[in-house]
């Protein structure tokens, strides 16, 4: 129960980098061209895609949810932060807060579910090329994308709707950019405990079993491309899912260190750092990595440029 002489906190403040003094207009700057060249760059994979027919294959259907996902997540963080690089810190709304937590989760969930999805994908084309088209069906894609995205937006609603149900009603400073959960859960007066063992039930499932399976089937696919007689059909194998095993090291390598390495007060400004590469730089990273590491990509970027300047030309 509350003490009367307690008033419920409405607004929560976000300390964001702090006072940057005169370097907050060249963070802005960076952080808005970073911004704006993630949001081109995976957008260019999306319609890249749709409108190249050789891009037209399971891996680069399940590359388009990714680059999706990635612009969900950043375009929910980086439009409230850049408001507060410029003014040293700002106010949101608890609503807001919370709802700001739930657009991070859930792109979150559907991206390590997708990041899985992948793995099989490259899973199939070299330990069972001669099964791919039959067995990765364009349903079968779509039944996958819609379970990726359905459990990202189903699993972190009742997340969602237990934290708002808490109530604030001592210090309202959140030492971040943006609205976390574990910030957010220790400005709450209320009983935690049915919040914090609801975030450990969805979460650990979420990230260790698509994790594992992801481990699971890269052994397959190592313990067959090693089977590979020349060494140029291994380097060819190889190189269709370095890509992916890329993105996945930076995915997870970062989510861990955020989310699940210790961290004392001592490291708040580290964790800062490190939720900036994870919300912003990889973001922009992902559709650089497959592009200039897939030849496809490239090509597709190539005929669209020359179509365009042969359009230009006749007109």
């Amino acid at each position: 129960m509350l003490r009367e002489n307690q008033t419920l906190i409405t607004e929560l403040y976000l300390v964001g980098f702090g006072d940057l003094h005169n370097f907050n207009i060249i963070l802005f700057a960076v952080v808005l061209i970073i911004f704006i060249t993630a949001l081109m760059s995976n957008g260019l994979v999306i319609i890249l895609v749709a409108t190249c027919k050789s891009l037209h294959s399971p891996m680069y259907f399940f590359l388009t949810q990714l680059s999706l996902s990635e612009v969900l997540f950043t375009s929910n963080i980086v439009p409230n932060m850049l408001r507060l690089i410029l003014a040293g810190g700002g106010t949101m709304s608890v609503n807001g807060c919370i709802t700001q937590f739930y657009f991070l989760g859930a792109p979150t969930i559907a991206q390590c579910l997708l990041l899985a999805a992948m793995s099989f994908d490259r899973y199939v084309a070299i330990c069972k090329p001669l099964h791919y088209t039959s067995v990765l069906t364009f349903r079968l894609q779509l039944h996958i994308v819609m379970f990726c995205w359905t459990s990202g937006f189903t699993l972190a609603l009742p997340i969602d709707i237990f934290l708002h149900k808490l109530q604030f009603c001592h210090s309202n400073v959140i030492n971040h950019f943006y609205c976390d959960i574990a910030p957010v859960i220790e400005l709450s007066c209320s009983d935690t405990s049915s919040v914090k063992l609801l975030t450990s039930l969805v979460s650990m499932p979420v990230v260790l079993l698509p994790f594992t399976f992801i481990i699971a089937t890269y052994i397959s696919i190592i313990c067959t491309i090693l089977r590979i007689p020349s060494n140029r059909g291994r380097q060819k194998a190889f190189s269709t899912c370095s890509s992916h095993l890329i993105v996945v090291s930076m995915y997870y390598g970062t989510l861990t260190t955020i989310y699940i390495v210790p961290t004392g007060e001592h490291s708040v400004n580290a964790n800062k750092v490190l939720s900036l590469l994870y919300s912003l730089v990889t973001p922009l990273f992902n559709p650089i990595i497959y592009s200039l590491r897939n030849q496809d990509i490239r090509r597709a970027i190539s005929k669209s440029v020359s179509d365009c300047s042969s359009r230009v030309a006749i007109i």
